[in-house]
């Protein structure tokens, strides 16, 4: 019995010499980014060649003028309208990390472009600083037990929780910032009426893709943390990693909000009437290398392991995404790892995280319908 103790024991110092060796071996990149040639990684070049190319061979079919593409996509909502900035977009551009380091890279990787619904997950990261810091207590909280203001109030309201709004089954109902929730895609069919007396579902019981209700989550962050968003994420995830200057994470023009006597303008989760995240290639796989390294960069935890472990699960109403990222549960992407979890913008902007092959892949303008066929194709060059 002394014996298996003391083998035990002496197994102790091992197992931590080991890991201490193998988050020494992670590579993370400073300034000047590492590349290495696929078969240093032990990659099929020939593949990689040929990802890069149907990237390039599938452009978005999204109007460069993206003020046209949002005017088309979203003229079914009432009094649409463009409330934050834009700009044209770029060509296919993205990255492909193996092992942290520059596998592959094509377009202008540092065009600062927008990103779209990608914000989403950077809005998301924010609220996990937020639960980290224990200013959310729980996510499962009741969004009304931090936020007074009147827009949780009301018997459906009043049982929205943070979770609910991360995972977009709040069916939150009313207005922001001039756009209420029931104009923001609407049904083909039916009347103003008709959305305006809807029924409302249980929080949690359905999915729902609504920017005013992500809005609303980026607006009630704003008023537990009481500092810019931007400047949160600047701080604490984007100058730590090694992010450039360049990206920036705008509201709109009326989205400007009275907190401690300052006016800080809450941003948005995306670019459906414009702002939202602008950012480079580069600067989303640090972002993605972060959260491929469990929230750690270098020996600095940025965010908890456990909120990074927990994006991408499965929610209650849409096994398909998590805390606003997309998950592979029901084989979005095809037939490969149901792990993989990613960020999903219109127009074709990506973020893919697989943990199991230790890759990144940012994708910029890739035909959305292409997707899972250019991470298959990206998988295949590792086997």
């Amino acid at each position: 019995m002394k014996s298996a103790v003391n083998k035990i024991f002496l197994a102790v110092p091992f197992i931590f010499f080991f890991q201490v060796i193998y988050c020494q071996q992670l590579y993370f990149p400073d300034s000047n980014w590492q590349t290495k040639k696929p078969a240093e990684l032990k990659m099929n070049a020939a593949l990689i060649d040929s990802a890069i190319s149907f990237a390039i061979h599938n452009d978005s079919k999204t109007d460069y003028d993206l003020r046209i593409a949002n005017l088309k996509a979203y003229a079914n909502e009432p009094n649409y309208r463009i409330a934050g900035p834009m700009r044209e977009r770029g060509k296919p551009a993205g990255i492909i990390l193996k092992n942290g380091y520059i596998v592959a890279q094509w377009g202008d990787v540092k065009r600062v472009d927008m990103t779209f619904s990608v914000s989403k997950s950077f809005l998301s990261t924010v609220a996990g600083l937020a639960a980290d810091d224990h200013v959310i207590k729980n996510i499962d909280d009741r969004v009304n037990e931090y936020v007074w203001d009147g827009k949780f109030d009301g018997e459906h309201n009043s049982k929205i929780t943070w979770r609910h709004l991360l995972t977009q089954s709040s069916d939150w109902s009313g207005c922001l910032f001039d756009v209420c929730d029931w104009a923001d895609r609407p049904p083909k069919q039916g009347t103003i009426d008709d959305w305006k007396n809807r029924k409302l579902l249980e929080p949690g019981s359905n999915f729902e893709y609504n920017d005013v209700r992500v809005n609303l989550l980026a607006y009630s962050l704003l008023e537990v943390v009481r500092k810019p968003l931007p400047v949160v994420l600047r701080e604490r995830i984007m100058n730590p990693i090694g992010a450039s200057t360049t990206w920036r994470w705008y509201g709109y023009d009326n989205s400007f909000v009275n907190i401690d006597g300052q006016m800080i303008e809450s941003v948005s989760g995306g670019g459906h009437f414009g702002g939202g995240i602008f950012i480079n290639t580069l600067d989303q796989a640090r972002f993605g290398l972060l959260f491929l390294r469990k929230g750690k960069w270098k020996n600095q935890q940025l965010i908890s392991e456990q909120w990074v472990n927990s994006v991408g699960q499965p929610s209650a109403a849409n096994k398909s995404y998590g805390l606003m990222w997309w998950t592979n549960q029901e084989n979005q992407l095809g037939d490969i790892s149901k792990n993989i979890y990613y960020a999903n913008g219109f127009g074709g902007n990506f973020i893919v995280v697989d943990n199991e092959h230790d890759l990144v892949i940012v994708a910029r303008w890739l035909e959305p319908t292409k997707l899972g066929e250019f991470v298959r194709l990206v998988i295949s060059s590792t086997r």
